[in-house]
């Protein structure tokens, strides 16, 4: 299974160089020079389905690249959008280390006092944050609310009933207790 490890974006300067949006906790040992990583969409220079990695370089805030296919800014910038992938590592990862597509379809539940379920919808993806990543929850309703994902929220994924316990404060979902605000 191809997994995002980073999607381009606006070129930098003038000599190919792109800034990127990474999605892995190794950009530096995924995305090392060398490397020939699969994209998609296949499109401008990219276009034979890969890209081979020239250059790396992370600016104490953000990550950029340069690729052997894009040596100018006019070929970087038609880049824009295209996903750099690896394969998925065979390997077991860490129990707390989970794929957007492990979680997507989980139905979310709220454990109530006496043993009761609350259904607050169905995980439709994993949106990547700075601070932490956001769960993405659609209600019943069809609202789709973002839930960051750590353990005081989420303490507890269970792909094997199919389910994900969420613990919201109030107001995050719906109709669900009292914003904080209201107290």
């Amino acid at each position: 299974m191809l997994l995002t490890v980073a999607v381009i974006g606006p070129a930098h300067a003038l000599k190919g160089e792109v800034r990127l949006d990474v999605r892995t906790d190794d950009p530096e040992g995924r995305l090392a020079p060398g490397s020939v990583l699969p994209v998609e969409p296949a499109i401008g220079p990219a276009a034979a389905g890969s890209l081979t990695v020239s250059r790396l370089r992370f600016d104490g805030h953000r990550w950029f690249a340069a690729f052997v296919e894009a040596t100018d800014r006019t070929a970087a910038e038609s880049l824009r959008g295209v996903e750099l992938l690896v394969e998925a590592e065979a390997e077991e990862p860490e129990d707390d280390a989970w794929y957007a597509h492990e979680l997507v379809g989980l139905r979310a539940i709220q454990l109530l006092p006496g043993g009761s379920v609350r259904e607050l919808g169905e995980v439709s993806g994993l949106e990547p944050g700075v601070a932490q990543d956001r769960l993405l929850v659609r209600t019943p309703q069809g609202q789709e609310v973002r839930v960051p994902f750590v353990e005081q929220l989420v303490p507890e994924i269970n792909p094997d009933a199919g389910t994900v316990v969420i613990d919201p404060p109030g107001g995050l979902f719906p109709g669900v207790g009292e914003p904080e605000e209201a107290r």
